[in-house]
């Protein structure tokens, strides 16, 4: 897909305008944006003539990349879960149009509303002329989560999900495992650790599933949008906790657990005050350690990207070479003999 092409062009303006029931919808602008190992994503500017978006609308275009991972969601899917956190109050992009007909510009897409602010992790994580206060923002993406939890299965209806009974992330990592058919020491081992160690299961909740630095933007102020919906399932809530304090997405802010940003007190307690739970370290301290497996199964995918699929991209090339690290992670939160801890280092 290449809206480059005058023909994608002019299919895409002609959908958005019955989408938009607008008179006429004119492309004014679009590049393809940097990252996006997973999904492709291009800045799209339309000049609109009537309808209830008439004006300039800014614009993300997001669909499929090459190659994705497997237990991503389509676009219509990940576009009823960002549709649902919208209506929900947390802060995303506005979702503007879906469109599942491959025939429009070759693949299946959603539109949403650009958003202001920069993503990179990295440039998050070290650039503090971004975010605003850090602290005010670690509290505030703990209540953007609290949020995203109160969407619960009594209170949401998602029918492509697993059934909640049936949402065993830790299961689901073993036949993750099982399937990247190659002998991973380190894995096998945080997995048993895991087992040995899961406490009873907590009523689940909507999990964004991918929640950390890299997936939110911030603008010079503070926080404008929270990405990247492809993974949302139902699970235990201190799941997405640990995942966001784990130190794989701190990128190598070690002294800031909370994503490499600000503090755990901070986030615990903006997650807390708006979700009127009470946050238990122990558990963080577990899906800590399941996050850093989760990380290293998908950067071994990535990297089958590269050796297996012949995909010759930077971002899956780089992403393959992370695994040893990760599980030197691994290792280090389990030693033998080792149960759970207190989640404060």
């Amino acid at each position: 897909m290449s809206l480059t092409g005058a023909e994608h062009r002019d299919a895409l303006a002609t959908f958005l305008a019955a989408a938009w029931s607008a008179d006429e919808v004119t492309l004014v602008d679009h590049r393809k944006l940097s990252g996006g190992a997973i999904q492709e994503n291009w800045l799209a500017d339309f000049d609109v003539t009537g309808g209830p978006h008439a004006g300039r609308v800014e614009t993300v275009v997001r669909t499929d990349s090459p190659s994705g991972v497997a237990v991503s969601h389509s676009r219509a899917e990940e576009f009823h879960l960002l549709t649902a956190a919208f209506e929900a109050g947390v802060t995303v992009p506005e979702p503007l149009a879906c469109c599942e007909d491959t025939a429009v510009i070759g693949k299946q897409f959603v539109v949403m509303r650009r958003v202001a602010g920069v993503a990179l992790g990295q440039k998050v994580a070290r650039d503090l002329s971004l975010g605003g206060d850090r602290e005010v923002l670690t509290e505030r993406l703990g209540a953007e989560l609290a949020r995203i939890h109160a969407m619960t299965p009594t209170t949401h209806v998602f029918e492509f999900l697993k059934p909640p009974e049936e949402s065993d992330s830790l299961a689901e990592f073993y036949r993750q495992l099982d399937g990247l058919e190659e002998p991973r020491s380190a894995i096998e081992w945080g997995l048993r650790w895991l087992t040995l160690n899961r406490l009873p299961p907590e009523e689940p909740v909507l999990l964004h599933h991918d929640f950390r630095t890299g997936n939110y933007m911030v603008d010079t102020e503070g926080l404008t949008g929270i990405l990247d919906w492809e993974f949302a399932g139902w699970g235990e809530p201190h799941e997405d906790l640990g995942w966001f304090t784990a130190m794989c997405w701190r990128f190598g802010q070690r002294d800031k657990p909370a994503g490499g940003i600000g503090s755990r007190q901070a986030f615990y307690r903006g997650y807390e005050q708006a979700s009127g739970r009470i946050v238990d370290p122990k558990r963080v301290y577990f899906w800590e350690v399941f996050a850093h497996i989760r990380w290293a199964i998908i950067a071994v995918q990535q990297g089958h990207r590269f050796l297996k699929d012949g995909e010759r991209t930077l971002d899956i090339v780089l992403t393959g070479r992370r695994p040893a690290e990760i599980e030197y992670e691994i290792l280090r939160m389990t030693p033998p003999e080792g149960g759970l801890v207190d989640a404060l280092y």
